[in-house]
């Protein structure tokens, strides 16, 4: 393992951006699927070191952004009407639901608790026998074992009172429903390098096949963004498209295998809605029959109205890759992050963060 400061280097992100300059000669559209990749290039001020025909197309990859309306008005009842625990991520504190945020919730009176592993909150229910506690499981692939094995462990110890509203999303089909849109402007993608840390890439063969495309699965520090944008410019400059791993560091072709035996164990493939994007077929886990008595969406009688996000957020665009955060109209103005119309203004993740708080507006 290489020290971080190593994949932080002006002198190699210097020398991997004259290459890149001295590359590339078409125009070409890229996606980095992941929020924290996003973030990574918009702090760094990577966006305007890349030459102006290389344009980067912020992807879905922020799995608090696109976590449904209806799904927080959920978590939102159990806290306020169900006296139940409710245990989450940071993030999804303040995204806005249809009523209020879990952090409204908390203000009136709801037990709604920040914790950072799914694992507390199973101790918070062995020490509080007599309340209901639930935890927020939001996330890509990389959080699902964490929230699988916090099942595993509850069931082991006997813990009849600890359950989790689940609300995972699957990259892969994430990528083929933006190739899938007539609209799609993207030339090629950089895959999430957690994602694959965890699930491995074999998934990412047939896109490359079907829409013959090239996809680089990268890293997040500015050596990792800038080599896997040369990688994938290379193919395009070539008229090629492969796979490659950027990241070999970390990820291995065939992801980690406890990780994937114990998502296995806990979750199967369903559809899922996806905020500002719509349901995407088998883009979801959910938990398995024989794990329900662990299930808060059958544990509880849920019976919340299918909410929508708000019509003037155009946080769908954004994600989907087809506008800018800052060219949206309602950013900086009616959309900040003490009032926000959607997730991307307020999670870590988000795009719209992103610009907001680096104060980024570019072509």
């Amino acid at each position: 393992m290489k020290y971080v400061s190593e994949f932080r280097s002006p002198e190699i992100v210097d020398a991997l951006l004259k290459e890149i300059k001295q590359t590339v000669k078409g125009n070409w559209n890229i996606m980095e699927v992941c929020g924290g990749q996003t973030h990574s290039l918009v702090k760094n001020g990577i966006l305007n070191m890349l030459p102006k025909n290389i344009q980067m197309i912020h992807g879905p990859g922020c799995p608090v952004c696109v976590t449904p309306v209806s799904l927080i008005d959920k978590a939102v009842h159990l806290a306020m009407e169900k006296n139940a625990i409710l245990c989450s991520f940071g993030d999804m504190i303040r995204v806005p639901g249809s009523g209020m945020s879990l952090m409204e919730a908390k203000s009136k009176g709801g037990d709604v608790r920040i914790l950072y592993s799914p694992l507390e909150a199973v101790k918070i229910a062995k020490a509080n026998p007599n309340r209901e506690v639930i935890f927020f499981a939001v996330g890509f692939e990389t959080t699902a074992p964490a929230n699988a094995l916090s099942v595993v462990h509850a069931h082991r110890e006997g813990i009849k009172n600890y359950s989790i509203l689940a609300s995972h999303v699957l990259v892969p089909p994430a990528m083929e429903a933006i190739m899938s849109d007539e609209d799609c402007r993207v030339d090629a993608f950089l895959a999430a390098g957690h994602v694959c840390a965890i699930m491995g890439f074999g998934e990412y063969y047939p896109l490359v096949e079907k829409y013959k495309i090239p996809i680089v699965v990268t890293g997040f520090e500015p050596v990792d963004l800038l080599e896997g944008i040369l990688m994938t410019v290379k193919q395009l400059e070539s008229g090629k498209y492969t796979l490659k791993n950027q990241y070999t560091r970390v990820v291995e072709a065939g992801g980690n295998i406890n990780a994937i035996a114990i998502i296995d164990r806990i979750f199967e493939v369903t559809s899922r809605e996806w905020r500002g994007i719509g349901n995407i077929p088998f883009s979801g886990y959910a938990v398995k029959e024989n794990y329900s008595d662990y299930d808060a969406n059958k544990k509880f009688s849920i019976d919340i109205p299918e909410a929508h996000e708000d019509p003037t957020c155009l946080s769908g665009d954004v994600m989907k890759g087809k506008i800018k955060p800052h060219q949206c109209p309602n950013f900086r103005t009616k959309c900040t992050p003490v009032k926000p119309l959607g997730a991307p203004m307020v999670s870590s993740e988000g795009a719209c963060a992103a610009y907001y708080h680096f104060n980024l507006a570019i072509a």
